[in-house]
C-alpha cells in the first residue's frame, strides 16, 4: 500500500509537470518504474492505461482554458495515434532484458533535450495566429507519427518531442503549444493502450499500479492548466529534466555495475549541477524580467 502511494504522489508531481510545461508525465513516471525493476513493455502499459484518465483530465482542462489549437492537434493526433499503436505492437515482442538499456538511455536524452529546449535555447512568444505556410503545416503529421512511436517504446516521449518543436518552429505560441500537445496525447495514449491490451493482454497490467498513478495525475491536470499561464517554464524544465536524468542514470549504472565509489561520486555530480542548473534558470528568469520592465519604459 505505501508503494503505491508513492506512485499516486509520482502521478501527482509528472502531471502537474506535464500540464504545465507540456511534457513529463510519461517520462517521468516511467523512468520512476523502470527503478522498481519492472519491464519496459509493463511500464509503457501501465504508464498509458494511467495516462488515458490524466491526459482526458488534462485535455478538456487546456479546452476549457482555451489554450487549444485545434488544426495541429488533430495533424498531430492521428499519425501520433496510428504509430502509438505500431510501437506498442512492436515493444510487446521485445525481451525486457534487451531493450531496457536502451529505453533508460532514450528517457535520459529526452531529459538533456528538454533541458536544451527549455534552458538554452529559449523560445520568445509569438502570435496567436501566426502565417506559416501549408508545407511547414504538413511536416506536422510526421512529426506526429514519430513522436506516437517513441512514446509507445518509450513510455514517454508525445511532449518532449512534439511541445519543443511547436515551439521551436513559432507555429503557436507557448500556452497553445503545451495545451493543443496536451489535449492531442489523450488519442496517442488511447491508441498504445489498445496495442498493449492486444499484444500483451489484461492479466500482464498491474491495475492497482495504474489507479493509482492516475488517480494522482488526476488531480494535478486542472491545476497544471491554470498554472501553466504563470510558472516559469524553464524552472519547470530543469525539475523535470533533472529527475529523468538522475532516474535513468541510476538504471544505466546499475547494469553497467560500477564500484559503489564511483556509482555515488556520479550520482553527487548529477545532483550538484542539477542544483546549479536551478539557480542559473531562476537567475535567468531574474534578467529576463529587468529587460522586459525596462523595455517597457
Amino acid at each position: 500500500m505505501r508503494k503505491l502511494l508513492i506512485f499516486a504522489l509520482a502521478g501527482f508531481v509528472a502531471q502537474m509537470i506535464d500540464g504545465s510545461l507540456g511534457m513529463g508525465f510519461g517520462a517521468s513516471s516511467s523512468s520512476i518504474l523502470l527503478t522498481f525493476g519492472i519491464t519496459p513493455a509493463i511500464v509503457s502499459a501501465t504508464v498509458h492505461f494511467s495516462e488515458i484518465a490524466t491526459t482526458a483530465v488534462s485535455g478538456t482542462s487546456h479546452l476549457k482554458f482555451e489554450n487549444v489549437h485545434k488544426p495541429t492537434l488533430i495533424k498531430l493526433a492521428i499519425p501520433g495515434a496510428i504509430a502509438a499503436f505500431l510501437g506498442a505492437a512492436l515493444l510487446s515482442h521485445i525481451k525486457g532484458d534487451l531493450i531496457k538499456p536502451v529505453i533508460a538511455i532514450f528517457l535520459l536524452l529526452m531529459g538533456f533535450y528538454i533541458l536544451y529546449q527549455f534552458l538554452i535555447k529559449r523560445n520568445e512568444a509569438v502570435e496567436d495566429d501566426i502565417d506559416v505556410n501549408s508545407k511547414k503545416r504538413l511536416l506536422v503529421i510526421p512529426q506526429g507519427a514519430i513522436a506516437g512511436f517513441l512514446d509507445a517504446i518509450g513510455g514517454g516521449g508525445w511532449g518532449p518531442v512534439n511541445t519543443p518543436l511547436l515551439l521551436a518552429q513559432k507555429k503557436l505560441e507557448p500556452r497553445y503549444a503545451i495545451g493543443t500537445v496536451s489535449a492531442s496525447e489523450f488519442f496517442v495514449t488511447l491508441s498504445a493502450s489498445l496495442g498493449f491490451i492486444i499484444f500483451l493482454g489484461w492479466s500482464e497490467i498491474n491495475w492497482a499500479l495504474v489507479i493509482f498513478l492516475s488517480i494522482g495525475g488526476m488531480i494535478a491536470a486542472p491545476i497544471a492548466a491554470w498554472l501553466v499561464k504563470v510558472l516559469p517554464m524553464n524552472i519547470l524544465a530543469i525539475c523535470v529534466g533533472g529527475l529523468i536524468i538522475f532516474t535513468n542514470s541510476n538504471s544505466l549504472l546499475s547494469i553497467a555495475k560500477f564500484s559503489d565509489s564511483t556509482e555515488t561520486t556520479i550520482k553527487v555530480g548529477i545532483i550538484v549541477a542539477w542544483i546549479i542548473l536551478v539557480i542559473f534558470g531562476i537567475i535567468q528568469n531574474h534578467h529576463h524580467s529587468l529587460h522586459v520592465s525596462k523595455s517597457k519604459k
